[in-house]
């Protein structure tokens, strides 16, 4: 029988101003390979988005939205992304 191994994640953390919070957090996706993305402001997490390979184009719209009205009201936050740690070419194949 074949074991089934779950990726391990890093995460690593970002700060940002509320005005450059909505673009680091597309450039982050654009990036790829990411799992969730955490906003915390003084130590308090305010919005967490749980991401998948699969998510693009419009199912992302809102939460973009979210992140952005986050964006308006957030002086300086913390943007914590979790990806998967393996990235090896063929895994899945």
């Amino acid at each position: 029988m074949m074991q089934v191994q779950e990726p391990e994640s890093k995460v690593h953390s970002v700060r940002a101003t509320g005005s450059e919070l909505l673009a680091t957090i597309k450039n982050v996706i654009h990036e790829g390979n990411v799992r969730r993305i955490t906003i915390k402001q003084d130590g308090h997490t305010i919005a967490e988005f749980p991401l998948t390979f699969g998510v693009v184009g419009a199912a992302l719209a809102p939460a973009l939205a979210a992140i952005g009205a986050i964006a308006a009201l957030a002086t300086d936050c913390t943007i914590e992304i979790e990806r998967d740690d393996d990235l090896s070419p063929g895994v899945g194949s």
